[in-house]
């Protein structure tokens, strides 16, 4: 019988995807749908720099770390890039992060679809001499310069934009010679940019009690929104991705009086409104790491409205540090959390295209509860890690989805 459920929800995974990036509304918040055209592609300006923040801060590749040298512990942790020329016949422009490299092979591929014939060139990797600014990302291998194999100046904007397009998270037109991009560090919740809550977190049962979100199982009803933003009953189905041992940072949007804290990784999505209304054509799905002070979120009303949803100003934003990380996914694709609604997707900004291409998972929920499977399937194991299923949309969707409908740091 699973045979069987897989035959049928792969293809109609894919088919979903296709159709839903035409567009239809579900969900809290406004959704609709537009043809997506070739993204027309901006080369950047001389110093100009993307995002527009200093490079180490959290909106950009983040903190220093520490030199690494090839004694320390961390040195297992650089890669080697073979496909990149050995300019200081040591390797050591070779040596980068798995991150740095991903993306930098990515740009490769770009470069060469942009100009046929021309290849990408690394001037600066990985350095073990000094030979860069204090607390530089290169002493890391999170950092690299780049120019193109022709040399040719008048290319370099439209490199730079290739960069940022390909996911490096800081991008600087430095100078008429080169381009410096870096990305986050490998231990870094944002280069592992999936959403989750930490393990600690309370949802609210459709019972009124309340449970730690590292605590759910399959038969587990939870209290989530539907499409017209009232509070409704959802079954549990599954996490998309369950790390118990992993520390993380993780972004906390705390509101003003009512008091509530929402814990959750920057690429998760969440319902805010500019406004006191919680209609559900005033509020939408943003990434948590773009909500800012002012901005409203959903939560769940105290004293006479604990039926009802009331928007709640966020007084500040913040990082802290925590163990596990958890992805749950419920039928209505929301979920409240410690009083907060929330979606249940992340890395794709457009919760009403998540949505829909659960559909299938959502399909084979109601097979097993109507066929009488589910209270088997209730004390059935997950192991750690992403599900197969959201790990197979992310691929679907790279190939059909823009680079923009992406979180930046995914």
């Amino acid at each position: 019988m699973t045979v069987v459920l897989m035959r049928v929800v792969l293809p109609v995974s894919a088919c979903l995807l296709l159709l839903a990036a035409g567009g239809s509304a579900c969900g809290p918040g406004r959704a609709y749908g537009k043809r997506r055209h070739p993204k027309k592609l901006t080369p950047l300006a001389l110093k100009q720099f993307i995002p527009n923040v200093a490079e180490k801060t959290l909106g950009a590749s983040g903190k220093y770390e520490g030199k690494i040298s090839r004694s320390s512990d961390r040195f297992k942790d650089l890669t080697p890039n073979y496909n990149l020329k050995d300019e200081e016949n040591t390797n050591a422009d070779r040596l980068m992060t798995q991150r740095c490299k991903d993306k930098l092979n990515s740009l490769a591929i770009s470069v060469m679809n942009q100009w046929p014939g021309v290849k990408l060139r690394v001037t600066e990797g990985w350095d073990e001499d000094g030979h860069h600014s204090e607390e530089s990302l290169h002493y890391e291998g999170r950092a690299v310069d780049i120019t193109t194999s022709d040399r040719d100046k008048s290319k370099y904007g439209m490199l730079s934009r290739l960069a940022v397009e390909a996911g490096f998270d800081w991008v600087y037109y430095e100078s008429k010679a080169h381009i410096h991009c870096s990305v986050k560090a490998e231990n870094s919740v944002a280069a592992k940019s999936g959403g989750c809550f930490p393990g600690s977190v309370s949802v609210l049962l459709a019972d009124g009690g309340t449970k730690q979100v590292k605590e759910l199982r399959l038969g587990d009803t939870v209290l989530a929104a539907d499409r017209s933003g009232n509070l409704v009953p959802s079954d549990f189905l599954m996490f998309m991705d369950r790390e118990r041992k992993t520390t993380r940072e993780f972004y906390v949007l705390e509101t003003d009086e009512p008091r509530h804290r929402l814990t959750l990784t920057p690429a998760h999505l969440v319902f805010v409104t500019d406004d006191n209304s919680t209609d559900s054509g005033d509020t939408k799905a943003v990434f948590a790491s773009d909500v800012t002070p002012g901005q409203r979120l959903l939560v769940v009303g105290d004293g006479n409205r604990p039926d009802r949803l009331v928007a709640v100003t966020v007084k500040r934003v913040y990082v802290e540090r925590h163990e596990g990380s958890y992805a749950p996914v419920t039928s209505h694709g929301t979920i409240v959390v410690d009083r907060v609604l929330a979606s249940c997707y992340a890395v794709v900004e457009d919760h009403a295209l998540a949505h829909w291409a659960f559909a299938p998972l959502r399909l084979g929920h109601a097979f097993t509860s109507l066929v009488g499977m589910l209270k088997d399937l209730g004390g059935a194991h997950q192991a750690d890690g992403v599900h197969w299923y959201p790990e197979l949309l992310y691929h679907i969707g790279g190939w059909i989805l823009d680079s923009s409908a992406f979180h930046p740091l995914s």
